[in-house]
């Protein structure tokens, strides 16, 4: 098992965080901070907004993204540190409602009888463009498409759902689900067959470098009692986790 001594002198990290990763990497801070003696800084929003203020020297020490492309790009771009992009966890995508029952093969699409239809936008989102990758394989996405609603984050799509003022909408599994269960409402888990993988990394920056706080963080993330609370959240696990 993985212990992480407490430094002699505690350091500090800011972090960037997509937003579908809210509650988990909440409760991931809060005991790397018990066992470390470090202080993590948490910053939550849309990987795509994020990505652009990293690319235009935004002082994050790492980067915890919805996707691979954006850790990749700003990998090539040499923003970050050379090997140290992992996939910490893989998500799930889910159609949710507090109001509406909800079947198990997303009939409530096919039917059309909704008001408004939550997504993410998809071109800052990830899990908003799995949510299109869905509408599209099931034939639904020019005749919903005027029903959309669309949150800039996967936070803001859990509000317009959440609040009422949307009847349903694909939000992150991570975001309903806590302790292997659904937290409230109803909901269709969609089935990986209908969207792509969607594989979350983090990576590094250039700032974070030698920041022992960063370092010890990214190695807490392999542990098996980090990967337990990520599971906990609906999220699946890749390789082999540190003892």
């Amino acid at each position: 098992m993985l212990i992480l001594a407490k430094p002699c002198v505690a350091e500090e990290a800011t972090i960037a965080v997509a937003s579908n990763f809210t509650s988990a990497m909440q409760e991931l801070a809060t005991d790397f901070e018990r066992q470390s003696g470090h202080r993590i800084h948490l910053a939550f929003g849309s990987s795509g907004k994020f990505f652009a203020q990293i690319s235009n020297g935004a002082p994050f020490d790492a980067f915890f993204s919805a996707d691979q492309a954006k850790p990749a790009a700003l990998e090539q771009a040499g923003q970050t540190v050379s090997g140290s992009r992992l996939t910490y966890a893989v998500g799930a995508l889910a159609l949710w409602s507090i109001n509406q029952q909800m079947d198990q093969n997303g009939d409530v699409l096919r039917r059309n009888q909704f008001n408004k239809l939550a997504l993410a936008n998809p071109r800052l989102a990830p899990y908003g463009a799995a949510a299109v990758q869905v509408l599209t394989n099931l034939g639904l996405d020019k005749t919903s498409r005027a029903k959309w609603v669309q949150g800039e984050n996967i936070s803001q799509t859990y509000q317009f759902v959440g609040s009422g003022n949307a009847d349903l909408g694909f939000v992150a599994l991570s975001q309903i689900y806590a302790n292997g269960q659904l937290a409230q409402g109803s909901a269709w888990i969609v089935p990986k067959e209908l969207y792509a993988p969607i594989r979350q990394d983090a990576v590094v920056l250039k700032k974070g470098e030698k920041n022992q706080a960063v370092i010890d963080l990214f190695a807490y993330l392999k542990t098996k009692r980090a990967r337990s609370v990520i599971e906990s959240f609906g999220y699946q696990n890749e390789g082999p986790a540190i003892e």
